[in-house]
């Protein structure tokens, strides 16, 4: 789950992370009303939506009275920004958040992440702040410094310094290990899985400021973050997704045409890898879970034909948990009930297999059959091609 910056931002102030002063507006009057209360003679209305790259897309302008505070604000506020990051889907601009500028000498790229792969949590800092880091880390690797945490002991105070000095912040270590420490502290308290700074700048001043935020949380924790759960967007997120978490699947849109629907996590992930080897392109992830009951399955085949693109639906069904037998009666069922009207392929194994077999060929309805996982993908990339 996502935050807005300027709620990632009251997090940073929480932690002792210094931040520029400012102040979140939903309205135009709120706008102008955070303005006059910051005072100063120029502004930075930043547009809040889950997604980088604002700047470069118009989200972010500078406003050099209160009348151009008001004027950008309406401008903004109900607009639909689309950046590099989202792609063609434009997000809705619900928030505003109003800054007071700051005076930028340099900028450093901070975060705190857990790293998969060392099963740790880890700080990652470049002096390429500003930047896409992903851009960093494939150009120029050897800009990015990192420093590994043990969980046992936490971060501690030479890892700090260490990054500090390879920043070239010598003035700046005591402030520079707060910062660094208190991303750790809101990685580790608040269940996040992502907590960024991009950039955080040295200001003219010779002060840190935390000029973006970033933060991330893990959804699966979330019941432990009763709080921060609460702050969740449903305006920045795939409607399709919001709808699918409020049924209980799992649910991830993609962008070709060939729905999914599966059972089990990595049987969905092997099945879109198959789609892809035989020339086709998967419209979603789907997992329906272990009891794939008619209601379920129902409410996954309306979930994944409210996509337009969908141009054939793919079934793999392993029946474990549930008789295969069982699944079929549900697909049949479904597929009467929503009226489905592209192509379906079916690829049931496992407990009473046959039976379940036998049920969709006498259904009476245009139920592709497949033997095994290859030849539905086979038959569904070719149901899609001869549309």
């Amino acid at each position: 789950m996502h935050l807005h910056e300027f709620q990632a931002k009251q997090l940073f102030a929480e932690v002792g992370i210094p931040v520029p002063p400012g102040a979140p507006a939903s309205s135009v009057t709120d706008a102008v009303a955070v303005a006059q209360q910051l005072g100063g003679s120029q502004w930075m209305i930043k547009a809040q939506i889950h997604a980088g790259g604002r700047g470069k897309a118009g989200g972010i302008r500078r406003a050099d009275s209160l009348e151009q505070v008001e004027a950008v604000a309406a401008e903004m506020l109900g607009m639909r920004l689309a950046t590099a990051q989202t792609g063609a889907t434009a997000l809705p601009v619900n928030w505003l958040l109003i800054e007071q500028p700051v005076s930028v000498a340099r900028e450093i790229y901070l975060a705190s992440i857990v790293d998969r792969g060392r099963e740790r949590p880890m700080i990652m800092a470049s002096a390429a702040g500003g930047m896409d880091i992903e851009q960093v880390a494939r150009e120029h690797p050897e800009k990015i410094l990192t420093a590994v945490v043990e969980p046992a002991v936490g971060l501690l105070p030479y890892q700090c310094r260490r990054l500090a000095f390879d920043l070239g912040l010598g003035a700046q270590v005591k402030q520079f290990s707060r910062i660094m420490s208190g991303l750790y502290r809101l990685l580790m308290e608040k269940d996040a899985s992502l907590v960024e700074i991009n950039p955080l700048v040295l200001t003219s001043e010779g002060e840190l400021l935390a000029l973006d935020a970033k933060l991330v949380l893990d959804d699966n924790a979330l019941f432990r973050q009763e709080r921060l759960a609460e702050l969740r967007d449903a305006s920045q997120e795939d409607e399709k997704e919001a709808e699918a978490r409020r049924l209980g699947l799992s649910y991830v849109s993609l962008t070709g045409n060939i729905a999914c629907m599966v059972n089990g996590a990595g049987l969905a992930m092997a099945t879109m890898d198959l789609i892809k080897l035989h020339g086709g392109e998967p419209a979603n992830f789907l997992d329906v879970g272990g009891t794939a009951t008619a209601e379920r399955v129902a409410a996954a085949f309306k979930l994944i034909l409210s996509n337009p693109q969908v141009k054939a639906i793919l079934v793999n069904i392993f029946g474990g948990i549930v008789r295969c037998d069982l699944i079929a009666e549900g697909i049949i069922q479904a597929v009467r009930e929503v009226h489905v009207s592209v192509p379906v392929v079916v690829r049931l194994e496992g407990t009473q297999v046959d039976r379940g077999r036998e049920l969709l060929s006498q259904s009476g309805l245009s139920i592709i059959a497949a033997n095994d996982l290859t030849d539905a993908a086979e038959k569904a990339v070719a149901a899609v091609g001869v549309l």
